[in-house]
């Protein structure tokens, strides 16, 4: 199966306000193993920059104004993710600047909202997590990925970060380290500077020990299954071992 880790950086919120993309990241998958392909492109909006999208983002106006426009690499971007499933993170926003982005350059070219499948992993992570942080920081922080590189956001980092987290998020059980984490955002660990004691006033455990009865039965059911294999019931040879 192939899939493309996809993210997008634009100039503000909401297209419908004439916001456009500024910056396309995509990871390559096949059959859930990085292939090494990427995509990645910064663009000219043909607009200004919003101030609260800069400090996200630190993509100025100047530094975008020799870059191609979308219609340059729509081709090149259709053709990178052509047949794939899309994984994005809050998968509506960033669809839909490609939508309103494709539209612009008219009809023929499509949607990716109905011509591609798309996963958002931002509903996965509510469905495993309900009502905790389900943002890239805290899923990174939760399944131990590193995003020490994320002081702004970027299109073609933040989707390596998310293939990252979308590989672990997916594939069960990723480490033995069985992290919980305090209030200071450290997690416990045995051995380790930060941990959590066990209580020396918890309740003690309770063991069930069998009755003579369930003994007896047990024994018999023994004696039945060597009869029945010719004498090769492995327990009644591990009962009579000199070890």
């Amino acid at each position: 199966m192939r899939q493309i880790i996809l993210d997008t950086e634009t100039t503000g919120l909401e297209p419908k306000e004439g916001h456009r993309i500024i910056e396309i990241g995509g990871v390559e998958l096949s059959c859930r193993r990085r292939t090494g392909r990427t995509f990645h492109c910064y663009l000219n909006p043909e607009r200004e920059v919003d101030k609260g999208a800069l400090k996200i983002h630190g993509l100025s106006n100047e530094f975008l104004s020799d870059k191609p426009r979308f219609i340059e690499i729509a081709e090149e971007f259709l053709a990178f993710i052509e047949g794939a499933e899309l994984v994005i993170h809050n998968a509506p926003f960033d669809v839909g600047f490609l939508d309103h982005e494709l539209c612009l350059l008219g009809s023929k070219w499509g949607k990716i909202s109905t011509d591609c499948q798309v996963l958002d992993t931002l509903q996965l992570a509510r469905q495993r997590h309900p009502g905790q942080k389900n943002n890239l920081d805290a899923l990174c922080k939760r399944y131990g990925i590193d995003n020490s590189r994320r002081d702004l956001h970027g299109a073609l980092l933040d989707a390596e970060i998310l293939a990252g987290v979308y590989l672990a998020m997916t594939g069960g059980q990723v480490s033995l380290s069985l992290h919980e984490y305090g209030d200071n955002g450290l997690p416990f660990r045995v051995g380790g500077g930060n941990y959590r004691p066990v209580s020396a006033e918890r309740a003690s455990l309770t063991i069930a020990r069998a009755s003579r009865e369930e003994r007896m039965a047990h024994d018999a059911r023994l004696t039945a299954i060597d009869k029945a294999s010719g004498g090769a019931c492995l327990w009644r040879q591990l009962d009579s071992s000199p070890d």
